[in-house]
């Protein structure tokens, strides 16, 4: 007997809206918009990259976050990070950090680089319920730290959370179940992975082109010009993706629906407006770091 897995299909194509956060850094935001504010568990993702000083040298100062998860992933440049429990280190390229903010952490990240291109993704995950007021904490991979397999067409994909091919990710550990990879397509070549049937899937596309997908005609805005974000419909055990005549990259991202009430308010993302108000007295009043 020979399993038949079923390809889920591309449900929306979803233009990012190129806006300013932090200290003024340009970027552009896919999830946390108005056509798509969250996408369970995922609350945020952001593109930064520019070769313009001006567009990123003020960074992300100081600011709290409360319960949620954010992962930083760079691909060209050096970001150093600090925060309120006494972690500090610098993501070069290639490199990554996953943070949990739980109770509430207080953090900044800022570009080590005045000249140069700095350009990487921001991810927020939402936490459970009961997650959400654990302590905070903090783990650094270097590009070295996270592992790369090549598939049978020769694509390459790294593995920052999840598995793939039969490699763990560097990232371990995390409630959502997440994937993460950071994929290269061959021109022409087709990619396929496997994902959880109770997930949800995104993938963006940074660089290159992909092929339009038969069973997706109509889908909104063009799929040779990146970058876009693609959300996959529920019905389904694999996606396949085929690249364009020169290859594309991509971020997939793929984690276990929570299916809770969310309230947000700038970094806090809850479950309810009182608790919401708590995380504002709690950082009016200087208690809102917890030793």
């Amino acid at each position: 007997m020979h399993n038949t897995f079923k390809n889920r299909k591309i449900k929306r194509l979803v233009n990012p809206v190129t806006t300013r956060d932090g200290g003024g850094v340009v970027l552009r935001r896919s999830i946390g918009t108005r056509t798509l504010s969250d996408l369970d568990p995922f609350l945020l993702f952001d593109h930064f990259g520019s070769d313009d000083p001006e567009e990123y040298i003020a960074g992300f100062p100081m600011h709290p976050h409360r319960g949620i998860e954010t992962v930083t992933y760079m691909l060209e440049g050096r970001i150093r990070h600090r925060d309120s429990v006494g972690n500090s280190g610098i993501i070069d390229a290639g490199g990554v950090q996953w943070m949990t903010a739980g109770s509430g952490i207080m953090h900044e990240e800022m570009p080590e680089m005045k000249s140069g291109r700095l350009e990487g993704f921001q991810l927020w995950v939402n936490l459970k319920s009961y997650e959400k007021l654990t302590r905070p904490s903090y783990r650094e991979f270097d590009a070295d730290e996270v592992p790369s397999a090549v598939d049978a067409a020769g694509n390459r994909v790294k593995v920052i959370a999840g598995s793939y091919g039969g490699i763990d990710g560097a990232v371990k550990g995390i409630s959502a179940n997440p994937i993460y990879l950071d994929v290269s397509i061959r021109g022409n070549s087709t990619f396929e992975f496997s994902v959880a049937a109770d997930s949800n899937v995104f993938a963006y596309v940074y660089r290159g082109t992909l092929e339009r997908p038969s069973e997706c005609p109509d889908a909104e805005g063009s799929f040779e010009e990146p970058p876009y974000l693609l959300v996959f419909d529920g019905e389904g055990e694999k996606i396949e993706l085929q690249a364009g005549k020169n290859g594309t990259s991509l971020i997939i991202a793929g984690g276990s629906k929570i299916n809770e009430p969310i309230v947000r308010y700038g970094p806090f993302v809850m479950n309810t407006e009182d608790e919401i108000e708590k995380a504002l007295e709690d950082l009016r009043s200087g208690t809102f770091v917890s030793d």
